[in-house]
């Protein structure tokens, strides 16, 4: 038998039991966990606007984005420019007066997640969140810390 056949025969018994694993896949990063509780779909926050001013936490990049409440469902401004997210549900419980929301909102034509979480006391917002992509070959993640304030009626940007 020629050395090529010989070759040949060697790798596809090699890959026919397993024995040679070859992955290029790289390892997920999971997205922001939200805490238990007693989550509910209330639309608690709807009608309300906020203005949020944070940054990304690996580049210290500052960010500026409108979060819209409306009937039960969830938009970011920025991640509607930049990917046409659209409108995702939220949901809400109320923990010592204070109401906590989640939501995951994802990209159409991307493999864009958003995973966020806030509290909004008074008219006020604390926002964590994580901004994933997930390809084949890498994941990347952009953790977010924000906060903000209600926008008063009339004057929203987004």
């Amino acid at each position: 038998m020629s050395q090529i056949f010989q070759i040949a025969a060697i790798a596809v018994a090699t890959l026919g039991t397993g024995a040679a694993a070859l992955t290029v896949m790289n390892e997920d990063i999971p997205d922001l966990v939200i805490p238990d509780g007693n989550w509910a779909d209330t639309g608690a926050l709807d009608g309300r606007t906020f203005r949020v001013h944070g940054e990304d936490l690996n580049s210290g990049a500052e960010l500026t984005d409108e979060i819209i409440f409306r009937d039960g469902t969830f938009q970011s401004t920025d991640c509607e420019d930049y990917c046409a997210f659209g409108w995702s549900d939220y949901r809400t419980k109320v923990v010592d007066g204070v109401i906590h929301f989640s939501t995951t909102t994802i990209c159409p034509d991307a493999p864009h997640t958003v995973v966020w979480y806030g509290q909004v006391e008074g008219d006020e917002v604390v926002i964590d969140a994580t901004w994933t992509t997930r390809r084949w070959y890498w994941t990347n993640q952009i953790p977010i810390r924000a906060s903000g304030t209600l926008v008063p009626d009339g004057s929203v940007t987004g």
